[in-house]
């Protein structure tokens, strides 16, 4: 991979087509009475996380050999590859929960990463029909049918701060000390990376997240969330940087235009 192929937005358009190919195989295996299994670490598991994931790494091993794929249930397996400089983030089902749930905020997530940053994602909420991308340099839009949009974060406005918590895995007291002494307006939940990618459209300013996450769960809709002017960082207000061991994420906040 280099520069100038991240550049060329056949690349974007590749791993769209990807994403949409494992939403398809996600949305066949939703229709269906599908079975539900634990994984090692007790969180859900099911037959379209699995298909979705064969799709996408094949796609992306056509797409770019020799990058380093990192996948939630290859990892799950056994499976911990070395990163190099350059290397793919895949969630092919975030937000098992929600599938399981059929609330439809579900995702498939596809990130590239460069030097610990991801600098194009791609996310996907199959069931709503809506598509977030970008790329750092290149700018962010959405998809909803046949309607393509540029996003961008807002400023936050005059009445306060719009906060977006999850779904399935909110701390309710912890929110709350976190939130202390900052205007709020609104606090809704939602599912999945598509929190993110709300901060990003400019629908929030603000997401606190405040417990276990893996870097696959949030590297695409943090690459959409750069790329339309905003930012994820540590509690500590340093960056949030990617190929960690363990690829486990500390607690951060993801916020857009001066939403800290």
């Amino acid at each position: 991979m280099t520069d100038d192929r991240l550049n060329d937005p056949a690349l974007l358009d590749a791993v769209i087509r990807i994403a949409g190919a494992a939403g398809d195989v996600i949305m066949a295996v939703y229709a269906t009475d599908f079975a539900v299994r634990g994984k090692s670490d007790a969180s859900p598991v099911t037959e379209a996380d699995e298909r979705a994931e064969a799709v996408i790494t094949q796609g992306l091993r056509s797409l770019a050999p020799g990058v380093t794929i990192v996948a939630e249930e290859a990892v799950a397996g056994g499976d911990q590859p070395e990163v190099g400089r350059w290397f793919w983030l895949v969630d092919p089902l975030d937000g098992t929960k929600e599938f399981i749930n059929r609330n439809g905020e579900f995702t498939v997530n596809i990130a590239l990463v460069r030097d610990g940053e991801p600098v194009l994602g791609v996310v996907l909420a199959p069931a709503i029909g809506r598509l977030f991308a970008g790329v750092k340099g290149r700018g962010a839009f959405a998809v909803e049918g046949t309607l393509r949009s540029a996003i961008r974060c807002r400023a936050v406005p005059p009445e306060g701060l719009t906060v977006v918590a999850s779904r399935s895995h909110g701390d309710a007291a912890a929110l709350d000390a976190f939130l202390a002494g900052r205007k709020v307006a609104l606090t809704s939940n939602a599912g999945s990376s598509l929190k993110l990618c709300l901060v990003a459209a400019g629908e929030a300013d603000l997401y606190p997240r405040l417990g276990r996450t893996m870097e696959w769960d949030i590297a695409a809709g943090h690459a959409v969330l750069s790329a339309a002017g905003g930012r994820v960082d540590m509690l500590d207000g340093a960056a949030l940087r990617y190929g960690k061991p363990g690829f486990d994420n500390p607690h951060f906040a993801a916020t857009g235009l001066a939403a800290c």
